[in-house]
């Protein structure tokens, strides 16, 4: 009897059932319903610095950004986006706050999505002019709430930010969108709490259909940043609750989107790049495994085809993992160890040739999985 391959069947303590939600799309990138969950950054470049912006932008790019969100205070951030988009294959989400003439112009000059928070540009009069704008450019538009920037009437009603008054301000917000018959758009609820941001977003789940926009706002540095944001998108994502998600870390925004591909990758949700399983080390490694790794995701990094690396210091678990993985490297013994090709042994390498034949191994089979794409498409 044949086995049968729909993972559901085969692990189904391993699937994520998602949230249905209905689909928009962020330019060319379709956002909710069955479509991909799509990773986003944001600059931290000055907006009108054509030239530093689209650099930043091109590193996002090939670091795998479905999304770029750029900010645009001033005029000139938003006259800018028209020469940015020229340059760049990304779409992108112009961040407005309080000046909704920003936003009129960032749709007339490319940006393909408008984040806004509707309460804090001018009232109805003036999300309808942006609403205009957004649906005679092609713009979606995203409703940012965030814990820290509640309305006064609804912290004076809750007495302090909570999931009950993100809630209530995203859905009203959503109304005034709603008014002008306006449904491209999606939402977030973010916070710097983890607690309070999970349950906002749990109930914001239940409230609407319209696609969600995940993050742990203000995480923090690369380290604490990466445990918060892991702790709650991952308990969002787990839930199937999220469409698209932005790790907000205080780093370089291209480790927002490794992060955010990890985070994917490791709930099998996304696939891109080398996923790479490899033991904390002890006294029973090999070779250096730290150092091994550690230079694996440098020379590794350009490759954006899904494939699994194992990369163990000794026989106690080297062997099971490889099992499972495209290729592998168990330690052994005398300098030398086990190189594996999908689960079975291919021969013996040394430790001084083996970063080499793996990084060999490795790229051979992204050529491999590239031609099958490609020859599908």
């Amino acid at each position: 009897m044949s086995q049968p391959t729909d993972i559901s069947q085969i692990r189904p303590w391993r699937t994520i059932e998602r949230r249905k939600s209905r689909q928009i799309k962020v330019g060319a990138v379709k956002v909710g319903g069955d479509a991909p969950i799509a990773v986003q950054s944001m600059t931290n470049t000055v907006t009108h610095d054509v030239a530093a912006t689209v650099a930043q932008i091109r590193a996002l790019e090939e670091a795998g950004a479905d999304i770029v969100r750029v900010s645009c205070p001033d005029p000139e951030s938003s006259k800018a986006l028209k020469d940015i988009t020229k340059e760049i294959t990304v779409p992108l989400v112009a961040d407005i706050h309080f000046h909704y003439k920003r936003g009129i112009e960032a749709a007339e000059n490319g940006a393909a999505c408008l984040r806004i928070n509707p309460g804090n540009i001018g009232g109805q009069a003036r999300v309808k002019e942006v609403v205009a704008a957004a649906r005679a450019h092609g713009c979606s538009i995203r409703i940012g709430v965030n814990g820290g920037s509640l309305e006064k009437d609804l912290l004076e009603k809750y007495g302090e930010p909570c999931p009950d008054a993100m809630v209530e301000s995203a859905l009203m917000h959503a109304r005034m969108l709603e008014d002008e018959n306006f449904q491209d758009y999606k939402i977030s609820v973010k916070a710097s709490d983890v607690f309070l941001t999970v349950a906002a977003y749990h109930q914001l789940a239940d409230a609407t259909d319209a696609p969600l926009h995940l993050g742990i706002t203000e995480a923090g540095g690369t380290r604490i940043g990466t445990v918060k944001s892991s702790i709650g998108m991952g308990n969002l994502l787990w839930a199937g609750i999220g469409d698209t998600i932005r790790v907000s870390l205080s780093a370089d925004p291209v480790e927002e989107i490794k992060v955010g591909f990890d985070m994917l990758k490791s709930l099998g949700l996304r696939t891109r790049g080398v996923n790479i399983i490899s033991c904390p080390s002890c006294a029973r490694q090999g070779f250096d495994v730290i150092k091994t790794v550690q230079t694996l995701e440098d020379r590794l990094a350009h490759i954006s085809e899904p494939i699994s690396l194992s990369i163990i210091g000794c026989v106690v678990n080297g062997p099971g993992e490889a099992m499972f993985t495209d290729i592998g490297f168990t330690g052994g013994s005398a300098g030398y160890g086990m190189m594996y090709h999908a689960g079975k042994k291919t021969g013996k390498t040394d430790n001084d040739d083996m970063i080499e034949d793996i990084v060999a191994a490795v790229e051979k089979k992204a050529v491999e999985l590239r031609g099958a794409r490609e020859a599908a498409e």
